[in-house]
């Protein structure tokens, strides 16, 4: 990949987003003379890589271990007690303007985007009664961040005069990788009490954008919340305000693109979990499934983390000592609940469709679905109900998974008091445990896109990224990057790939930040 940042058409409002060319090569394979490549996990990053690969020309093969595309965006129907068919997933994901990457993945089926629909708010909303909202914060840096500070309930004057100026100045020019060289070997929150920001500003929008990464703050490496606060504040143009599909994510998402893999001649083995990788004398590997081994030439392995550790675990043959070693360091996040309910009345009206919330007993936001998805919005034009969506993320210890969800619905009923009174006509909940947990001081020894195999890369938002990115976009990314570096050794050329600046914007400002370095 070529590191020098270059113009071309943008891709969002940021005049400043940079642009990373792929080397040069070919623009695709031979049809005599197409390589085969195994992908290993049909969520984001596989997709990413499986497609650009077929586009390409390779003969692509995308091993999923569940009966659907997505991973953690992905599906299931289901049949109501009232007889009416639904789409149940596995939570809320925003889709926000600066996931260049992600965005480009989505228009090879929609170049219009015209599947998602922007939420004109994000408000936050603390027990203890401040709200955040962004709905008004101005996009472009700095005035985002001013913008914010200014119409903040949970910032006064003497908020901002108790702060810790020279402590904060790091934020206004973060580098990647530099940052987590600095700060990784800091807590998220140990950060933020040296800055010394207002306590009902810590609740209400770092805490909130913390337990985003399924993690607890305390145990958060400082280095990805400054990098949050880089991609979504002070690095892009693009602001704090976000897309949603219109449909659920297997419809609106991951179909069409699954199609679209079969038309360029990839075979998507969904329900096919692969057990085993071993790389060949030769060149090239085997992949070891339940019922067959197959041949191919290279390996995308695209799990999430407790997968991928099984699956080099069970493959004694790949890799170094030190890099077996880094994968199974890998951590994965506590267990997170979704859970959805179809109730026999509205919520009130002026309800966002997603509401962040803090302080009230694990739940972590409200959403509510026939705000903007079309299948929920049905279901509650025709009964008079409404569909709503409750997450819990990061539920430490022994919990009693009843008891989980009974607090959530508390907690919805202090949110929204009007949903006291109705009747739940039929609920789902969904635990799962498949998330990243970036911990303290965790980053030098996470795997990176390359491994000791040359036919053999990673991709997922565990694996180490040198690009501002993170969540949904770090997938996207490292799935075209692992699809762009075996490309790059046989000759083709790979993925543009977009990101927001990798420094702070404005040079008075990295002037400032320069001066805690």
């Amino acid at each position: 990949m070529n590191a020098a940042p270059r113009r071309t058409a943008r891709r969002g409002r940021d005049r400043k987003a940079e642009i990373l060319f792929p080397a040069p090569g070919r623009d695709r394979f031979p049809h005599t003379d197409a390589p085969s490549v195994a992908v290993a996990g049909g969520g984001i990053a596989g997709l990413a890589a499986a497609t650009l690969l077929a586009e390409r020309g390779a003969r692509v093969t995308l091993y999923e271990q569940h009966d659907a595309l997505g991973g953690r965006l992905s599906g299931e129907r289901t049949r109501l007690a009232d007889g009416s068919r639904a789409t149940m997933s596995r939570g809320f994901h925003a889709f926000f303007r600066q996931y260049y990457n992600l965005r480009g993945l989505l228009r090879r089926t929609d170049p219009g985007l015209d599947r998602l629909r922007p939420l004109p708010d994000y408000p936050l909303r603390h027990s203890g009664g401040l709200t955040d909202s962004f709905a008004r914060v101005p996009r472009t840096p700095p005035l985002s961040a001013l913008g914010f500070v200014a119409l903040s309930p949970a910032f006064g004057w003497r908020d901002l005069a108790a702060m810790d100026a020279r402590a904060a100045l790091p934020l206004l020019d973060v580098r990647v990788p530099e940052v987590y060289a600095r700060f990784d070997a800091v807590s998220a929150t140990r950060f933020l009490e040296g800055v010394r920001f207002p306590e009902a500003a810590h609740h209400l929008a770092f805490e909130v954008f913390s337990r985003s990464f399924f993690a607890d703050p305390r145990e958060l490496s400082a280095a990805e919340l400054i990098l949050m606060f880089h991609i979504y504040f002070l690095g892009s143009a693009e602001g704090l305000l976000f897309d949603v599909p219109d449909e659920p994510f297997p419809q609106a998402l991951w179909e069409p693109l699954g199609d679209y893999l079969g038309r360029l001649g990839a075979r998507v083995r969904t329900g096919t979990a692969v057990r085993a990788v071993r790389p060949e004398t030769g060149g090239g590997v085997t992949v070891r499934t339940d019922t067959a081994v197959h041949p191919h030439d290279a390996a995308v392995l695209a799990c999430d983390p407790g997968a991928l550790r099984a699956l080099v675990a069970a493959s004694p043959g790949l890799g170094t000592p030190d890099w077996r070693a880094a994968v199974a360091a890998l951590r994965t996040a506590p267990p997170f609940l979704v859970s959805r309910l179809w109730l026999d009345r509205p919520v009130r009206a002026d309800r966002p469709g997603f509401l962040g919330t803090s302080g009230y007993d694990g739940l972590d936001n409200v959403s509510v679905l026939d705000r903007y998805e079309g299948e929920a919005a049905r279901w509650a034009a025709r009964t008079g109900g409404s569909v709503v969506e409750l997450h819990a993320y990061a539920v430490t210890g022994p919990a009693d998974r009843r008891a989980v969800r009974d607090r959530l619905l508390a907690g919805l009923h202090r949110v929204y008091p009007e949903t006291r009174q109705a009747r739940v006509v039929d609920a789902r909940h969904a635990w799962h445990a498949d998330c990243p947990l970036f911990t303290v001081g965790s980053h030098a020894r996470r795997p990176a896109v390359a491994t000791p195999h040359p036919r053999v890369v990673l991709a997922g938002d565990a694996i180490r990224c040198d690009l501002p990115v993170a969540l949904m976009e770090r997938a996207a990314t490292t799935g075209f990057l692992a699809a762009g570096a075996l490309l790059a050794a046989w000759g083709v050329r790979g993925q543009t790939l977009w990101t927001v600046p990798r420094a702070g914007r404005t040079p008075i400002l990295r002037a400032l930040a320069a001066t805690h370095r």
